[in-house]
């Protein structure tokens, strides 16, 4: 199966610097988009940026020029660079990631880590 393990949320002052970390693990898969999502209280999840396996990558508008998001084929590892935050980037913050199956026990090709929150004051 797919596991995945985020690392990095947390309480910052508006302006301040976050880095999420997302690792996939497991066997019978390769990847082929790594992304982060958030979906704040009574919002819906919305898409904050996702790379690919190839290394493109795309963002939310409200995150550009704010957010970098970053690879690591070797280690299936995602981060998410996040510097000046806002008060309304206050969401939790979910992996996720697309996959290709080769073993035919993993079912699905779409999974998600339980999120990481992040909360910025003002």
């Amino acid at each position: 199966q797919v596991q995945l393990v985020e690392s990095g949320g947390g309480l910052v002052q508006a302006g301040g610097s976050l880095r999420l970390s997302c690792a996939a693990s497991g066997s019978g898969f390769s990847i082929n988009t790594m992304g982060w999502y958030r979906q704040a209280p009574g919002k819906q999840r919305e898409l904050v940026a996702t790379i690919t396996r190839g290394g493109s990558t795309n963002y939310a508008d409200s995150v550009k020029g704010r957010f970098t998001i970053s690879g690591d084929n070797v280690k299936n590892t995602v981060y998410l660079q996040m510097n000046s935050l806002k008060p309304e980037d206050t969401a939790m913050y979910l992996c996720n990631v697309k996959i290709t199956a080769y073993d035919p026990r993993i079912r699905g090709y779409d999974y998600w880590g339980q999120g990481t929150q992040v909360t910025v004051s003002s």
